[in-house]
């Protein structure tokens, strides 16, 4: 096992689905990190080689879903002779709480990475309340 300095190699999960696909791709989970202060949630996630023009980003009742498509004309003709990384699409849904401000979303990508903002709700913030 290793030691919390060390870093491990952490392996693609492929969506589970139940529902048919008319898409002829696998389709993977990203890796996602999520961090909160008393402002927002800021939600990353790894999506190597997709683009600003191929993502989408969604909310409808109350579910924020990504998706992003990767232009696989770019490995056409390529014989790989070692990988470390399966070539597929990727897609992540969440459940937003009530505590999340949805018209204020915004979403950033550079290098593969996306950077979703998802603001707190004014009731959710913390505040301090005057004793009289």
């Amino acid at each position: 096992m290793a030691s919390p300095q060390e870093l491990q190699v952490q392996n693609k999960r492929e969506v589970e689905t139940k529902q048919e696909s008319t898409i002829p791709a696998r389709v993977f989970v990203p890796a996602t990190d999520i961090f909160e202060t008393d402002q927002a949630l800021t939600v990353i996630l790894e999506m190597p080689g997709v683009t600003k023009e191929s993502l989408d980003v969604n909310v409808e009742n109350d579910i924020l879903t990504i998706a992003g498509r990767i232009d696989f004309s770019k490995y056409e003709g390529l014989q790989p002779v070692y990988t470390e990384y399966n070539i597929g699409n990727y897609s992540r849904r969440f459940q937003l709480s009530s505590k999340i401000e949805q018209g204020g979303i915004s979403a950033t990508i550079a290098d593969g990475v996306m950077t979703l903002v998802l603001p707190k709700a004014e009731k959710a913030k913390p505040r301090k309340i005057e004793v009289i």
